[in-house]
């Protein structure tokens, strides 16, 4: 089976550059099940409109991070739709789940989400042990296990991997933005790469326009940020997974303008 992970979709470019090309890179990389971070398609958050163009594009799950609650549509996303989570490490009285379980092609394949407490949230629920919760609650009721873990530390994604090299099958890092060339498949049979990366405008600081961000470092003067658009590219990874073991074979940075 072959699963496409999409990096952070940043912004209106980011959701129509993806809508643009994702059916061709599902043809063309033979993906079977496709999952994407979503949390920032409206730049803070995700509204209904983003959930229905990206689902109608091909992305079949989604997961969350920092910006889960920047828009008040996904409490209404989290009442009608099973394959949208946001981080299990929110308190358990937050809306959503941090779990879900997806049935494709004969497979029924777990999806965790996660955020890291690295210079994002040090509030937030210890991810490590959320993870061996969810994977406790859903390892007997699917096939194999992806995980998206939203943090800012390279060292802490890294943890993680470790953490659960043997338990899961897929194990991606987002939030950051940038992708990295880190992508590998362990001993035990874990793909992994420590970010995705962003799908999104192409020249621009991180999908905000570059002038601002600049300008913010220059002067250190808070801005306000307006998303840029232009020419766009979609980052992420396939990871091919072996249909008799459920281990990962091999793992393949995309990057599609």
């Amino acid at each position: 089976m072959n699963i496409l992970a999409i990096g952070d979709i940043f912004g209106q470019c980011g959701v129509d550059h993806t809508s643009m090309v994702l059916r061709s890179i599902l043809t063309e990389e033979n993906i079977d099940f496709c999952v994407a971070n979503a949390e920032n398609t409206a730049g803070t958050g995700m509204t209904l409109h983003d959930y229905d163009c990206l689902t109608d594009a091909g992305v079949d799950a989604f997961t969350m991070g920092n910006h889960t609650f920047g828009k008040k549509d996904i409490l209404k996303i989290f009442e009608t739709q099973h394959n949208v989570i946001r981080p299990a490490n929110y308190p358990l009285a937050a809306p959503g789940k941090g779990s879900t379980i997806i049935s494709c092609r004969g497979k029924k394949i777990g999806i965790i989400n996660l955020m890291g407490r690295v210079g994002i949230d040090i509030s937030l629920d210890c991810p490590f042990e959320a993870a061996n919760r969810e994977i406790d609650a859903i390892k007997d009721l699917c096939d194999f296990i992806i995980v998206d873990f939203h943090a800012e530390a390279t060292s802490e994604k890294k943890a993680m991997m470790y953490h659960l090299d043997g338990k899961v099958s897929v194990l991606f890092g987002t939030h950051t933005h940038v992708q990295t060339g880190d992508e590998t498949v362990t001993g035990k049979g874990c793909g992994y790469i420590t970010d995705l990366g962003m799908t999104g405008a192409e020249e621009s600081i991180l999908g905000v326009k570059k002038e601002i961000i600049i300008k913010r470092f220059v002067t250190g003067v808070p801005q306000k940020f307006e998303y840029a658009s232009g020419r766009a590219v979609l980052s992420g990874a396939v990871f091919v997974i072996d249909d008799t073991t459920h281990r990962c074979t091999a793992v393949k940075r995309i990057n599609i303008r």
